[in-house]
């Protein structure tokens, strides 16, 4: 499995212009062979960040998803209110654990 964070900073008032397009972008990927999640989530304490959290069943899945035409809308969409900063952080899991339960 292949887990994607980002931290992009950018401005609220850049975030909200890019609404139709996150919610878009979200919409497609969803729906993409190989997509076990992905979502955008603007910050509670600071709504100058969004977040970006994506889970893959593969690097092969992702790297479709790279050359799909609704990353390309995004990509356009993202010049036109380009962030500040972007961190990104590529990560393979292993096996999946249960939560430990409260002492």
């Amino acid at each position: 499995m292949i887990i994607v964070r980002v931290k992009v900073e950018s401005s609220a008032e850049a975030i909200e212009a890019l609404r139709p397009a996150l919610v878009e972008m979200e919409r497609a990927t969803l729906g993409e062979a190989g997509c076990r999640d992905y979502v955008f989530c603007r910050e509670i304490a600071d709504p100058n960040r969004l977040r970006i959290l994506e889970v893959w069943d593969s690097m092969d899945a992702l790297q479709t998803h790279f050359a799909t035409p609704h990353m390309a809308a995004f990509r356009k969409a993202m010049a036109g209110t380009p962030p500040r900063s972007m961190e990104v952080e590529v990560h393979e899991l292993g096996a999946q654990l249960e939560l430990p339960s409260p002492s």
